[in-house]
């Protein structure tokens, strides 16, 4: 009976995980880009507010916490904000609002280069040690990563040609997501994950109310009727749904289980595109696309 709970509960795991990757592969090629038509930064506040202001009907207790956070965890949780919450959202959604729904697989692959630029912050900013393997695959990774993007054609940095930046900002996403996970492992010790998840949203959302105040316009009557109906589905699952299913699943299985299950988001990416918006990879790019998520893998593992 204690084989089978556990096999159910092993394969339990990997179908949320499946289901959670899944869904970030068509939140990030099939709604996030139909809110083109409205400012980035207005986006982003929005992408944070709605989920933080959900949360506040099941979380509220977590409150308490601003009574108990060290002077450090606030700044760790404000450094999560910053690049995991703030920079690395507005890099990924101008990044695919760039490409004008072409070679949106490429941008959401491109990705998932967050694990390099974790393990190299963490050798720098934590002091651990670099594995000598993380060089070899973090180079061919790169390497795969250049040709995924530009194929055997020399990149072009002039407005016609938007790929070129929207890759950019796709690396940015990824460093900045990196980064998060880097300045979290500070905080997650002392603190579940619901507690940080509250608080970055709630911390990121103060943050771009700021930035809007400032730099921004808030875009709450030029919002369309579908544009809200997209928020509000990626509030409900992405922002929080999903988020916790992903947690749900790791408890269940290994870490190199979960790896491959992941699997899922850059192949329902590249589905999603073909479905969606007609989208199809050439041969060289096909062959980039797996090399990478080869490499992405075995870093993957060497960070666990």
């Amino acid at each position: 009976m204690k084989d089978k709970s556990l096999k159910s509960s092993f394969i339990t795991g990997i179908i949320v995980i499946c289901i959670a990757a899944i869904w970030w592969g068509f939140d990030g090629v099939v709604l996030t880009p139909r809110l083109f038509n409205l400012d980035i930064a207005f986006v982003v506040l929005i992408f944070h507010l709605l989920p933080f202001v959900i949360m506040n009907s099941f979380l509220f207790k977590q409150y308490k916490y601003l009574f108990k956070f060290s002077k450090s965890d606030y700044f760790y949780l404000g450094l999560i904000s910053l690049f995991g919450g703030a920079i690395g959202t507005l890099s990924i959604v101008k990044a695919l609002f760039l490409v004008n729904f072409q070679n949106l697989s490429v941008v959401v692959l491109l990705q998932k280069f967050q694990p390099i630029f974790a393990i190299a912050l963490a050798a720098i900013i934590l002091k651990e040690k670099l594995k000598p393997k993380f060089l070899t695959w973090a180079g061919l990774a790169i390497i795969a990563g250049y040709f995924l993007t530009f194929g055997f054609h020399t990149p072009m940095f002039d407005a016609s040609t938007n790929t070129t930046y929207a890759a950019l900002y796709a690396l940015l996403a990824a460093f900045s997501f990196g980064s998060a996970t880097v300045f979290g492992r500070k905080v997650v010790m002392k603190y579940d994950f619901k507690t940080v998840s509250f608080f970055r949203f709630g911390f990121t959302s103060l943050i771009m109310l700021v930035y809007l105040l400032i730099f921004g316009s808030f875009q709450f009557s030029q919002a369309s009727s579908l544009n809200w109906l997209i928020f509000l589905i990626i509030a409900l699952t992405s922002g929080t749904t999903v988020i916790f299913l992903y947690y749900f699943g790791l408890k269940k299985v290994k870490a190199s289980v979960a790896t491959i299950c992941e699997l899922c988001f850059p192949i329902a990416a590249i589905i999603f595109d073909f479905v969606f918006n007609h989208s199809v990879l050439s041969p060289v790019q096909w062959i980039a696309a797996a090399v990478m998520i080869g490499a992405i893998i075995r870093i993957s593992k060497l960070k666990r």
